[in-house]
């Protein structure tokens, strides 16, 4: 099983933050990770990470929520997606909405692999891991 060196989650809920690292810490499925509470501080440090050519501090994986203020999950995929990047990022979109729109949405953009549905399970990460 091949371990993603690093995982970062985009989300403002400390609850489901807490579980989703407590999760990856018992799967085993990353060696660290990288925590935003809204897409705009996630795409300020990213952004520069790529700008700054450190493409060995980028993600592997990002796990996204949708709904989060500053900038929610939609606008951050239209920046990151954006930016020209060596480095191939996988974006899971993880967030409680079950409308149909919302994940006909996310399968426009060619960044995000899947849309999962909160909360985040081992199960769901060592499946994530396998498609890796």
């Amino acid at each position: 099983m091949k371990k993603i060196d690093i995982a970062c989650i985009i989300d403002d809920d400390p609850i489901y933050v807490f579980g989703a690292k407590r999760t990856m810490e018992l799967t085993k499925f990353c060696k660290s990770y990288l925590i935003f509470q809204n897409g705009e501080d996630a795409l300020d440090k990213l952004s520069a990470l790529i700008l700054h050519d450190e493409l060995n501090k980028l993600p592997d994986v990002i796990l996204l929520d949708l709904n989060m203020p500053i900038m929610d999950g939609w606008e951050f995929l239209e920046e990151f997606t954006r930016i020209p990047c060596k480095k191939a990022v996988t974006i899971y979109i993880v967030s409680s909405s079950i409308d149909p729109a919302d994940v006909e949405r996310a399968k426009k953009y060619s960044s995000v692999s899947n849309y999962l549905i909160k909360p985040i399970t081992m199960d769901s990460l060592k499946t994530l891991i396998l498609a890796e």
